[in-house]
C-alpha cells in the first residue's frame, strides 16, 4: 500500500462565468469518499434544481487511485463534460475532490468543442483559486507499559510526533496511539530497543486512518 502523504482541498471554491449566454457555476469540494462525493453532488442538484445540467466527476481517494473516480455528463452529449471535468481533477495531483459543473442553458448551442473548453476550462479555473493541505496517512498502535516506563513512553510519542487516541491507567498504562504509516516499523523497533522490550507493542495494526 503506498503510503506517501497526498494534497486534499483545504476549503470549497466556487468559480462562475457566462458563455455564450448560458451560466456556468463550477464548484469544488473536499470529498474524501465516494459517498461523500455523491451527497455533495445531490447537494449542489438541490441548490439548483432549475438547471440544465449538473455534470460533475470526482476523485474519491489518492489522485491517482482511478477505482476511486467517477464522472457524468447529465444529458450533455457523450465525452462534452464529465471527462473533460474528470481530466482537470487528476491533473492537478490533488485527491478527495468532487467538481460539479452547473449549466443553465443560455439558446446558444456551443457544439462539442465548446462544451469539452466550458466543462474543462471551468473546473481549470477554480482549480487555480484553491487551497491544499498535506494529507498524511495515519497508522493505529497498541502499547503496554509499567507506570516507571511512562516518561520514556511520553519522550518518543513526541519524538515521532504520534498522537495518543485512548488512554487506560489500570495496573499498567495502556495506549492508542496514532502516528504516520512510514514511521510505524522504526517507531516499534524504537519502543523495543530503548525501553529493553518492557513496553509492550500490544497490536501490530497497520490499517492506514484520517
Amino acid at each position: 500500500m503506498n503510503h506517501a502523504p497526498y494534497l486534499v482541498p483545504a476549503h470549497s471554491v466556487l468559480f462562475e462565468e457566462d458563455i455564450k449566454k448560458s451560466r456556468f457555476l463550477t464548484y469544488l469540494a473536499h470529498t474524501p469518499t465516494v459517498d461523500l462525493a455523491k451527497g455533495f453532488i445531490k447537494e449542489i442538484k438541490q441548490t439548483h434544481p432549475n438547471a440544465n445540467h449538473h455534470c460533475w466527476a470526482f476523485v474519491a481517494g489518492r489522485p491517482n487511485d482511478s477505482m476511486q473516480w467517477g464522472f457524468s455528463d447529465d444529458g450533455e452529449p457523450s465525452g462534452t463534460a464529465g471527462k473533460p471535468i474528470l481530466a482537470q481533477l487528476t491533473g492537478s495531483n490533488v485527491g478527495e475532490m468532487t467538481a460539479v459543473v452547473v449549466r443553465y442553458f443560455g439558446g446558444i448551442h456551443l457544439g462539442t468543442g465548446g462544451l469539452v473548453k466550458a466543462y474543462g476550462g471551468g473546473v481549470q479555473q477554480a482549480l487555480l483559486q484553491l487551497d491544499t493541505t498535506e494529507k498524511i496517512l495515519l497508522a493505529s498502535l497498541q502499547l503496554c507499559c509499567e507506570y516507571n516506563q511512562s516518561t520514556l513512553l511520553e519522550t518518543l510519542l513526541k519524538e515521532f510526533q504520534a498522537e495518543t487516541i485512548t488512554a487506560e491507567y489500570m495496573q499498567d498504562i495502556r495506549l492508542t496511539v496514532a502516528l504516520d504509516c512510514r514511521q510505524l516499523n522504526q517507531f516499534k523497533q524504537t519502543v523495543v530497543n530503548r525501553s529493553g522490550n518492557r513496553i509492550q507493542v500490544l497490536d501490530d495494526d497497520e490499517n492506514p486512518f484520517g
